[in-house]
């Protein structure tokens, strides 16, 4: 059960909140690097170091938070918060070329690995809606549409990895020569694998704390302004629970390792879709997604256009920008800007 933080003094939670995004942030930052050495010693590509490391380990304050709702009784605000979690993750990329500043993001991508992971949660996501929307059936106590969805989501993570051995693409615009190496062309890590595994581990289990305590202080900090009924808790929730991506996509940024960004957050997308199982396996009665509506349907389709908006700008490779980002990422952020007005409208 999760702890009840509404009935602190609003300065403590705001303390709360701050000191976790602190350690949150932190933390982030160092697991890209180390991820990225894990992934040099395994000789796998960034693209999947990404999507399979990163992405699962800063999905754990959303695997903590979905059991914890879902066992109180709040399912729906668990599928809410994961489908919101997945638009805003999407938008966290639009940031990231902002960080970037030399071009688009998806020009300097070369592995066609991303792209399969973006076309890949975009069935996802196309598959939830349409659950949503047709109705869900109990099997076994469970959801038969969240058991799909899952299975989709391993097999997605599996032809990801297959695709990782294919040839990078001739970029389009080289952005200072970085576009066109490969993945093992950085020196390597003289850490020994054991010892990267044990200090990820233990930035993960900070992460999966500290996350907790974000959306958590959070969820209390709109629930105590009146706020938790509203678009502005919902996405005050959803940015809570995506910090932990934050933080790592602008650091892999910043070391140029720009196919570990894009997997992280595609590849937390898929795991957040694979925690609907979690939260249907958690919570009582009817299936999670037979409870949820249009409002949640719209959150996943709007997840679904903003990936769309990325994986144009992989295939096009186009260094354009406005606003100190790529065309792909300004209609995502504009896609973004107009979905949170629509569903304002429903949740109304």
């Amino acid at each position: 059960m999760p702890y009840d933080l509404t009935q602190w003094p609003l300065w403590s939670i705001c303390a709360i909140f701050l000191a976790a995004a602190a350690a949150v942030w932190w933390a982030g930052t160092l697991l890209s690097s180390r991820v990225d050495a894990i992934g040099g010693k395994l000789r796998i590509g960034q693209a999947f170091a990404g999507m399979l490391l990163l992405g699962g380990i800063t999905s754990l304050p959303e695997l903590a938070t979905v059991t914890t709702s879902s066992i109180a009784g709040n399912a729906p605000l668990a599928v809410n918060n994961l489908l919101g979690s997945t638009a805003v993750n999407i938008l966290l990329l639009a940031l990231a070329d902002i960080v970037f500043g030399r071009g688009a993001l998806t020009s300097v991508v070369a592995k066609p690995a991303t792209l399969m992971q973006g076309v890949l949660g975009m069935m996802l996501l196309g598959l939830v809606a349409m659950i949503v929307l047709s109705g869900d059936y109990p099997v076994f106590g469970m959801g038969a549409g969240t058991i799909i969805i899952a299975l989709g989501a391993l097999l997605a993570i599996r032809i990801a990895a297959r695709f990782e051995r294919r040839r990078v693409w001739q970029p389009a615009e080289d952005a200072e020569g970085s576009a066109g190496k490969d993945d093992g062309q950085s020196a390597p890590d003289q850490r020994s694998l054991p010892r990267l595994l044990l200090v990820t581990a233990g930035l993960g289990l900070i992460i999966l704390v500290a996350g907790v305590a974000l959306s958590q202080s959070a969820d209390a900090f709109a629930a105590r302004t009146g706020l938790s009924s509203g678009m502005i808790g919902f996405v005050l929730v959803a940015f809570a629970t995506s910090l932990p991506e934050l933080s790592s996509i602008v650091a892999a940024v910043r070391q140029k390792r720009y196919e570990l960004a894009v997997g992280d957050i595609f590849g937390t997308n898929l795991f957040n879709l694979m925690l609907l199982l979690v939260a249907d396996l958690a919570a009582s009665g009817p299936p999670v997604l037979k409870q949820a509506g249009a409002f949640e349907a719209l959150g996943a389709l709007l997840a679904l256009l903003m990936t769309g908006c990325f994986t144009i700008g992989l295939l096009e490779r186009k260094d354009k920008t406005i606003w100190r980002m790529g065309y792909d990422a300004a209609g995502a952020l504009l896609l973004f800007c107009g979905g949170m007005l629509l569903m304002a409208r429903f949740s109304s």
